[in-house]
């Protein structure tokens, strides 16, 4: 009977835990060198808090070695985090370690983190983000009241952080069966989770969390997981939301997509519903999209898409047709086929050579914004490209190779469709950009122009790009740690492509009064049977 009880205090005791600590271990610094001893030297971090310890994968010894490895810990009543640095070579040797304080940490918030190591050299870098999971019973917190009391417009990091966005997770709808459903949230390395709504279909989480942004280009990525008995998490569904889109205070429905961002869910058009408030600088933001883009610690490994391949490649092949007949267009003016029509066209260009300025010519750049600007006026929404065919080649893309060359062709058309990947969607950027699919960087794209345009006729061309030449070469001499960047690549990099797009595309929602006209007609037909 002792050892019965006593056993049961263990279990519960193991499962007193209420906090979710994540923790994604990303790389190192200024670690000492090696000694060649003739073996070969990996590195390794353990992570110990209470009676968890987690140890990461081992990765060859160097000064800066990465792991981008995440996992997760549980946390009750020890908050002490001890970290360690081993080398396993021939034995295996400590390179230092330290202890790291928890309950100095805000929860709910991710933490970026370099810690020295203290019986070592060098400092580990790895983010840090503690959830609270409420046990049953604790009274819910109303997710409007939590929306108001939170600041929203508290910089202080310089010019860093750019704005503040809050979001109110409330409820989910249409969920198959009865699932035990989290939901994740993440903005580029910043990444959340509430607690687990219990076995409903129509879960409730009235939690909200405060993300600080550090560029406005970033999406919020929202994924809803089935926690199994076997704590083995299943996709439930999937959305992303642009910052660029956030309605401040607006309360809405959001489809969950599945895992291609596609199509619904499983279920009865399965949906969240989110509260959002996002306050940002312009000015800051706007600084921040030329300079390098956050690169996220987690990334997925590149796959081999044949369809994708072959999107690109009729991409490509589409745009070399349209540059070869307008050139044959071009062409018959040289070769006087239309007397009328060459004859127009030289008085045109010799009209435009005597008028023509530089400062016109930036200027001119601004045409096709002003175009499609008049186009979206008339406009009540912006048709979002359809790709049908991607998907239709992603299904009959197997079977076309041969198993056993398979692994050398990947590798000889990863190195192809990167190329055209590059073109393709840098075309595809532009085009998006001057018809204002994302309407803060079209508007950015303008002021710039118009600046550019003003410097141009102020200046003398000549000074204009000797000024330039001395910016380009100055930068890193001024500074040398600086990170070399194309200003006008890192600003690129933020406009969406058509795939990215595609992702964004908002899939329909019922009416809020829909859900209760249903209940209605159900109640009638269910009545009338009887």
């Amino acid at each position: 009977m002792e050892l019965a009880t006593s056993t049961s205090e263990k279990v519960k005791k193991s499962r007193g835990w209420d906090t979710i600590v994540t923790v994604v271990l990303v790389n190192a610094k200024n670690i000492p060198v090696i000694t060649e001893d003739g073996h070969v030297h990996n590195l390794y971090c353990k992570f110990r808090l209470g009676s968890e310890t987690f140890k990461s994968k081992s990765v060859p010894g160097s000064k800066q070695p990465e792991w981008r490895e995440r996992f997760e810990l549980r946390m009750s009543e020890d908050h002490e985090l001890h970290i360690s640095l081993w080398d396993r070579g021939k034995q295996k040797n400590s390179m230092g370690s330290c202890v790291l304080d928890l309950s100095s940490f805000e929860k709910e918030r991710t933490h970026e983190i370099w810690q020295e190591l203290e019986n070592g050299f060098g400092a580990i870098h790895f983010t840090l983000t503690m959830c609270v999971v409420r046990a049953p019973g604790t009274p819910e917190t109303n997710a409007i009241d939590l929306y108001e009391k939170k600041p929203v417009h508290r910089f202080r990091h310089g010019w860093k952080i750019v704005g503040v966005l809050h979001v109110a997770v409330i409820e989910a709808k249409g969920l198959t069966s009865k699932p035990n459903a989290y939901c994740v949230l993440e903005i580029d390395n910043e990444r959340v989770q509430t607690h687990k709504a219990g076995s409903s279909a129509e879960p409730k989480w009235n939690k909200t969390y405060m993300f600080n942004v550090y560029d406005v280009s970033s999406t919020l990525d929202i994924k809803v997981y089935d926690s199994t008995l076997n704590m083995i998490s299943d996709s439930i569904g999937k959305v992303s939301i642009p910052l660029l889109r956030v309605q401040n205070g607006e309360m809405r429905w959001y489809a969950l997509k599945d895992r291609s961002k596609r199509h619904n869910a499983k279920g009865n058009c399965p949906r969240i519903l989110l509260q959002m408030s996002l306050v940002w600088d312009p000015l800051k933001a706007t600084l921040r999209l030329f300079q390098p883009k956050e690169v996220k610690h987690i990334k997925k490994p590149p796959k081999f898409d044949v369809g994708l391949i072959y999107s690109n490649i009729q991409f490509v092949t589409n745009i070399f047709i349209f540059i070869e007949q307008k050139h044959e267009v071009f062409k018959r003016l040289f070769e006087w086929d239309d007397k009328e029509l060459s004859l127009v066209a030289v008085l045109c260009w010799i009209v435009f050579c005597h008028y023509i300025t530089l400062w016109s010519l930036v200027l001119m750049l601004l045409l096709p914004f002003f175009y499609y600007w008049l186009i979206n006026r008339h406009q009540d929404h912006i048709h979002d490209v359809n790709s049908t065919k991607h998907e239709e080649n992603k299904k009959n893309k197997e079977g076309i190779y041969v198993t056993g060359k398979l692994q050398d062709l990947q590798t000889m058309t990863l190195t192809i469709t990167n190329s055209i990947e590059f073109i393709s969607s840098h075309a595809e950027k532009i085009h998006n950009l001057v018809s204002f699919k994302v309407p803060f960087f079209s508007y950015v794209a303008i002021a710039f122009l118009l600046v550019g345009s003003l410097g141009v006729y102020l200046l003398p061309f000549n000074y204009i790009l000797m000024g330039l030449g001395v910016y380009k070469f100055g930068r890193k001499y001024l500074n040398p740690s600086r990170i070399l960047n194309n200003d006008l690549l890192d600003f690129f990099s933020r406009i969406p492509d058509n795939h990215l797009l595609e992702e964004w595309k908002e899939l329909s929602v019922p009416e809020p009064n829909q859900d209760v006209y249903v209940a209605r007609n159900l109640n009638r037909s269910i009545s009338t049977s009887i």
